[in-house]
């Protein structure tokens, strides 16, 4: 198998803009590519290296919200938890697992993220 990383993930939001000024104003991502073809806009955010999500609308029939449980790395989960609840975002955690300390959030969609370092 010569599959060894995920490039890009789709996360489903309502408003792009919106998604986009939470990835890159509060987690601090930054964007990737924003290109549109006819009415659809490729918006794609991410730390500097490793996967890349991709903010889209959702498809016709589909409604925000889809995706749950994408695990975002910390290197400090408490700074990241610390830097989140300053922003007005509800965090669960940071607790320590068996696997690692994690947290867990949702983006403004609802869709659910967990902080694992």
């Amino acid at each position: 198998m010569t599959i060894d990383s995920v490039r890009t993930m789709t996360v489903f939001v309502s408003d792009q803009e919106k998604a986009r000024d939470f990835y890159v104003d509060v987690l601090g991502f930054g964007v990737k590519a924003d290109q549109t073809f006819h009415d659809n806009r490729w918006l794609e955010v991410g730390p500097d290296a490793g996967t890349s999500l991709v903010l889209h609308k959702p498809f016709p029939g589909a409604t925000a919200g889809l995706a749950q449980g994408t695990v975002l790395g910390s290197s400090d989960v408490d700074a990241d938890v610390a830097r989140l609840r300053a922003a007005g975002i509800a965090v669960e955690g940071p607790t320590d697992t068996p696997w690692g300390r994690q947290a867990t959030f949702a983006d403004p969609d609802g869709n659910g993220f967990v902080l694992h370092g």
